[in-house]
């Protein structure tokens, strides 16, 4: 399998969908969104997306199983597999908020192997592949060289639905604010990832995620010379729903936080 062959193909499916994710900012009624659970928002855009992705997709690696947020399609478990989020941000989105993605991930095995995250507003593609390195818009990226936590800009996500480890959030957001530069929440784990691999973050962490948040994110990161793992410093991020992502020189001490408030 030519992963950056497929990379690049899989990109033209993610350029089309944002493309019709883009056309379709500011149209939606309110008549046509629903509540899936507390504060979980979905539309016709989030399921038209996955639809058009699943069908792209499946023509390049007919093979291939999906796990997908909307379930437009049965969701199963094969050696390959596509991990994707049609429209991860959906309530910036509804809200006029301009940052959001598309997010497509693929695992070959137990290994990630390929990953594409599109913020659809600025037209920025970033995308990665095993041992391909990092990239956006054709332009190769790398994780910042900042060593220092003073110097870091932390991003992260709220918790918005599951509140279960808000207190140990709240105390590893407090000491992260207390010796970093400072402390960032956009509503797009797949961007936040996205920008780490660019090197606008230096760190990232987050609880209560799914495999389509972080599965293309985490590609990019590693591609881009950086660290992604769960609350432990493992590999067990998408089975735990956790997300420590950053660059080499602050990792030992943004895992330090996160350990010690989270009991990693």
């Amino acid at each position: 399998m030519n992963l950056e062959h497929l990379t690049l193909l899989a990109g033209q499916a993610v350029q089309e969908t944002a493309t019709f994710i883009r056309a379709e900012t500011g149209r939606v009624q309110a008549g046509q969104i629903e509540e899936k659970f507390l504060n979980g928002l979905v539309s016709y855009v989030d399921r038209t997306a996955e639809e058009m992705l699943v069908e792209r997709l499946s023509n390049l690696l007919p093979e291939a199983a999906f796990i997908t947020e909307e379930e437009t399609v049965a969701q199963q478990n094969a050696e390959l597999q596509w991990i994707i989020d049609p429209l991860d941000g959906t309530t910036n989105f509804l809200y006029g908020l301009p940052h959001f993605s598309v997010s497509v991930g693929l695992k070959a095995g137990d290994d990630l192997v390929l990953g594409i995250v599109h913020h659809v507003p600025q037209d920025e593609m970033f995308y990665a592949w095993q041992g391909g390195g990092a990239w956006c818009n054709g332009q190769p990226i790398r994780v910042s060289s900042r060593a220092e936590m003073r110097q870091a800009l932390i991003s992260t996500g709220f918790p918005y639905h599951n509140f279960s480890r808000a207190d140990e959030w709240f105390a590893a957001l407090r000491e992260f604010m207390a010796e970093g530069r400072g402390a960032r929440r956009f509503g797009s784990a797949a961007l936040d990832l996205a920008w780490v691999a660019a090197g606008r973050f230096d760190v990232f962490f987050e609880y209560g995620l799914n495999s389509w948040d972080v599965a293309a994110g985490a590609v990019l990161v590693r591609e881009a010379g950086g660290y992604a793992t769960d609350f432990s410093g493992g590999g067990d991020f998408i089975e735990k729903k956790e997300m420590l992502a950053c660059n080499e020189g602050v990792f030992e001490k943004a895992l330090k936080v996160v350990r010690e408030n989270f009991g990693g």
